[in-house]
């Protein structure tokens, strides 16, 4: 049957099985069931509006039964069998934790973790304030949300173009590569390649060093309030600060070893097999993708900032970067929690970025694809379930952090 056909059918046949389940549904709630007429035509009018609302959601309950719990807990039990259904425990989790693959997925995903929703969030916030500001900031949105309209495997082939390396000597059609070659190690080259990247990484160098003072400094502040805190929060802002500190450490590193970097200058690139850098050039597709997806949601919020807070700042002698830091950022908290950890949850779930470009290949390996090359291409269901139940269980967390903000918001 030709496909357009088929989709015609079963959108045909699915709408109509929805109307016709309503309507039906309905009809026998309300002419069979509970009958409007009689002695107890009150009290029946009130018991079928206290199961209508179930007719609606039954369908919906049915399909999150059957295409999310069902699977949850099918995939938890072949995490712990064999493929011919023996139990035998953790010993799945056991195997899968002594393969180097998993330890580097894991890794991998931790630094997606780390850059992609910090720098969506921070690249979505700036053009929302900075698009608010021009006269064709509309236009300007626009074409900032456009990636949002294009499939992760979409932008994958875009990109895999953009990092295309042809052999010494070809014309480059690759735009990195061709950017690259105009590098002769000159000045230049010093100032653009090291000087640029040195100076960034010590920025975010000071950031963290802000962040490990903001962390500490109500711990060892005298006074009441230190001894007022939960011990929970106690222990988080010290993890934070020590995570603080590694990154720190890492980023100074980096700024070294970007200085004292012995660049390959005049020879073309294979970008994507390049270990560390690859997997960061991999990260710029999806930042790509989701800064239209925070522009708009914090530009919304933004713009629902009340104007009289930001006209007494102006009357205070406020900056435009004190106005936006120390009014708007504070006031529109909530929501840049709510992009991140929505951007957070795309980010543990990642796999059509890689798959397309690099297939795990050449370091980049993340959960989901580690867990797909274990289903599909080496058909060990029992280690390839328990990188599924990790992911999961690092999005869990996520997931009922973000609803119970949306329900905090609602109240």
């Amino acid at each position: 049957m030709n496909p357009a056909i088929q989709a015609v059918i079963t959108i045909v046949i699915g709408v109509g099985g929805c109307i016709g389940y309503f309507y039906l549904s309905n009809l026998v709630l309300d002419r069979v069931l509970f009958r409007a007429d009689g002695p107890n035509a009150g009290r029946n009018i009130n018991r079928a509006n206290m199961i209508r609302p179930w007719l609606f959601l039954f369908p919906a309950i049915v399909a999150l039964g059957l295409y999310l719990a069902y699977p949850v807990v099918a995939t938890l039990w072949l995490s712990v069998t064999t493929r011919s259904g023996a139990f035998i425990g953790l010993e799945n989790y056991s195997r899968m934790a002594g393969e180097a693959k998993f330890w580097e997925a894991l890794r991998n995903n931790m630094l997606w973790l780390i850059i992609v929703p910090a720098a969506s969030t921070a690249c979505g916030l700036l053009a929302a304030q900075l698009t608010d500001r021009i006269s064709w900031g509309s236009i300007a949105k626009s074409l900032i949300f456009m990636p949002m309209a294009i499939s992760f495997v979409g932008a994958s082939v875009i990109f895999k173009l953009v990092y295309d390396a042809r052999p010494e000597g070809q014309e480059q059609i690759g735009i990195l590569n061709a950017m690259w070659l105009s590098f002769d190690g000159g000045a230049g080259s010093f100032l653009v390649l090291k000087l640029v990247p040195v100076l960034l990484l010590l920025i975010f160098a000071a950031l963290m060093v802000y962040a490990i003072y903001s962390l500490m400094m109500p711990l060892v502040a005298g006074g009441p309030r230190p001894l007022q805190r939960p011990v929970w929060m106690k222990a988080l802002r010290v993890f934070g600060a020590l995570f603080a500190l590694w990154l720190l450490f890492l980023s100074l590193r980096s700024g070294l070893g970007v200085l004292t970097a012995d660049l390959p200058y005049g020879q073309p690139q294979n970008w994507l097999t390049i270990p560390f850098w690859n997997n960061l050039l991999l990260m710029v597709v999806l930042i790509w993708i989701q800064t239209g997806f925070a522009m708009v949601i914090l530009s919304a919020a933004i713009r629902g900032i009340p104007e009289e807070t930001i006209e007494a700042a102006v009357i205070d002698g406020a900056n435009p970067f004190q106005i936006f830091f120390k009014i708007k950022v504070p006031q529109i908290m909530g929501t840049v929690v709510v992009v991140w950890t929505t951007i957070t949850l795309v980010v543990l779930k990642i796999f059509d970025i890689v798959f397309a470009m690099t297939n795990g290949q050449w370091q980049t390996q993340v959960l989901a694809n580690y867990m797909y090359s274990k289903l599909f291409v080496a058909g060990d269901w029992g280690v390839g379930s328990a990188a599924a139940i990790v992911i999961m269980l690092l999005v869990l967390p996520i997931l009922v952090w973000n609803v119970y903000s949306a329900r905090k918001e609602m109240r």
